[in-house]
């Protein structure tokens, strides 16, 4: 797997070494305590899987996919996954191009991006698009001797936008009393690239806080003030290096670095970011409208005041072709049995132990196996 960075935390750090091992060079043997599948995950008499497929994406994913990889070709030695986290948008497109057997994007694909063509896929065919990664987004901040704040969703945005230009702001102070906040300029720090992670971020404002944000969703920042940094790792450096930086990133670099983080405040609590927080706004979202069977796309209610959301969540899709092209139709039983491993309850608490997101519901994932039984494996 092409990794631009080991993050691996808790008792899993030995996975991270397999996902290298893996695959460089492909071995088989799994490590003490590893969540890889078990012989019996597979039908005794499936086919023995072989050959390479390659995705890229979300980089929001990226711990998840190292151990996904690591499982999968523990018990598969003869395939090999790579995955490079180039980032939602650059997954979407190189999906679309035919450049890659399956992408990693933090948001479904839109209704009119749809209609264009997508050159893995055999000619008329749907593609699925799976919510098989739920995590919320922290506001990552950085302030000597301040490890959380409270914040509501219009001072958050006015923080982003540079119309708050001083921690001491009388906006911050008033939601967070007996907190001695410094006389320091804010820094906000943003994604340089196309991101999913920065469109549910701005998604978020601008349902949230439409007086103070005003900007469209959008993957691409809108302002030119901040500071802007590339991938989530360059967001979480910048904010780690620079004191008086504020950013957003997938919560579980947050956790592995230590940074400081922000409750949001929702009805009349601030809720702390957590996998059971995400995990239920998206429970308390519906589906989107006028998808085809296997597209699964969720529609988020940000502005939601259930008891025990947090709203800045963002759901990571995996995208793969229904039926693929001849140039592909050979990696589609690779292709489906990994995404099966990864819907897997296994998979999905795999992933939860290395990254902190919420694995998915029951439910959810009748529906992402439903999806992924779609593809055509002839």
């Amino acid at each position: 797997m092409k990794l631009t960075r080991i993050a691996q935390i808790g008792a899993i750090s030995a996975i991270a070494a397999l996902s290298l091992t893996a695959c460089a060079a492909n071995e088989s043997a799994a490590p003490a305590g590893s969540n890889a599948p078990s012989d019996s995950s597979a039908p005794s008499d499936a086919p023995a899987l072989s050959g390479e497929i390659a995705g890229s994406g979300a980089s929001s994913q990226e711990v998840a996919v190292q151990t996904w990889t690591a499982g999968f070709q523990t018990a598969h030695a003869d395939v090999t996954v790579t995955y490079d986290p180039a980032g939602s948008g650059a997954g979407r497109e190189s999906f679309m191009a035919g450049a890659i057997a399956f992408a990693g994007s933090d948001r479904a694909f839109k209704p009119e991006e749809l209609e264009g063509t997508f050159a893995a896929c055999a000619d008329g065919s749907n593609i699925i698009e799976l919510p098989t990664y739920i995590s919320p987004i922290a506001v990552i901040f950085n302030l000597e001797g301040i490890e959380s704040l409270n914040l509501d969703a219009a001072t958050t945005a006015k923080l982003f936008s540079g119309e708050i230009k001083n921690w001491n702001d009388p906006a911050i102070a008033a939601l967070n009393p007996g907190v001695t906040l410094p006389d320091l300029v804010v820094n906000p720090v943003h994604r340089a690239d196309d991101s999913g992670t920065t469109e549910n971020f701005t998604d978020y404002l601008a349902a949230a806080a439409p007086e103070a944000w005003t900007n469209e969703p959008d993957g691409e920042w809108p302002l030119q003030s901040g500071e802007a940094a590339q991938g989530t790792s360059g967001v979480v450096n910048s904010v780690k290096q620079g004191v008086g930086s504020i950013g957003y990133a997938d919560a579980s670099r947050a956790a592995e670095e230590g940074l400081s983080t922000v409750a949001i405040k929702v009805g009349d609590e601030f809720v702390e970011y957590s996998p059971e927080a995400a995990a239920a706004v998206v429970e308390h979202s519906p589906f989107a409208e006028g998808r085809t069977e296997g597209d699964l796309a969720i529609e988020l209610d940000r502005t939601s005041e259930a008891a025990g959301v947090y709203p800045i969540v963002l759901v990571s899709y995996l995208i793969a072709c229904q039926e693929y092209g001849a140039d592909f139709a050979d990696q589609a039983p690779i292709v489906k049995s990994y995404l099966q491993y990864i819907a897997s309850e296994e998979g999905q608490d795999a992933a939860a132990a290395a990254a902190g997101n919420a694995p998915i519901t029951e439910d959810l994932r009748t529906k992402i196996n439903a999806a992924i039984d779609l593809i055509v494996t002839k």
